[in-house]
């Protein structure tokens, strides 16, 4: 047998073995992480209600990401059209994918915001949403206040936990984005 078919199979073998590897691991479903439960630590304190737009809530929601997720090799940035939409890419043997993942926002009684996938494009492929939320997590290091749940299908934004300083928390009111309406209160302690 000469070199070149050695060669060959060895390449080929190794494909294989990585593309079963692959399978493997993205077919593996763990339990997703829990939400943290409803905290009213502040009884006193003063409310500001904030009206904004799409724009604006993408502007805010960039900056924060941006700078929690800085230092990482997967690049996750947020549009907010009829839909909130994460865009970021995934690397397969050298070729860079698109990846949009597109997402309904629902305000949660406790004023977090759950983000339930609604429609996922990568490239031409067709992937099932729960892996594409699972590679998220797995090959991101995303910040405490997003949490994904790939079981689920879903992203679960804690807006009390978003680092803001002076002690000041975010809750969702309303998330209407057919109307261009998003209606924010802002605790302020006393």
């Amino acid at each position: 047998m000469n070199l070149w078919k050695i060669a060959f199979f060895g390449l080929a073998g190794i494909i294989i073995a990585t593309v079963v590897y692959l399978f493997i691991l993205l077919g593996t479903h763990e339990d997703s992480a829990p939400i943290p439960e409803a905290d009213d630590t502040f009884q006193a304190a003063n409310y500001l209600t904030v009206r904004a737009t799409k724009k604006d809530f993408e502007g805010i929601a960039n900056t924060y990401i941006q700078k929690a997720i800085n230092k990482e090799p997967l690049p996750v940035t947020m549009k907010v059209e009829d839909d909130i939409i994460l865009l970021s890419e995934l690397t397969v043997f050298s070729y860079k994918l698109p990846v949009k993942m597109y997402f309904d926002p629902v305000v949660r009684e406790d004023g977090n915001l759950t983000l339930k996938q609604s429609k996922l494009e990568i490239g031409t492929y067709n992937i099932q949403p729960a892996t594409v939320l699972k590679i998220l997590k797995d090959s991101v290091d995303l910040p405490p206040w997003m949490i994904v749940r790939p079981k689920e299908e879903e992203l679960f934004i804690d807006l009390r936990a978003l680092p803001i300083s002076g002690d000041l928390q975010v809750r969702a009111k309303e998330f209407n984005l057919d109307k261009d309406e998003i209606i924010l209160e802002i605790t302020i302690p006393k």
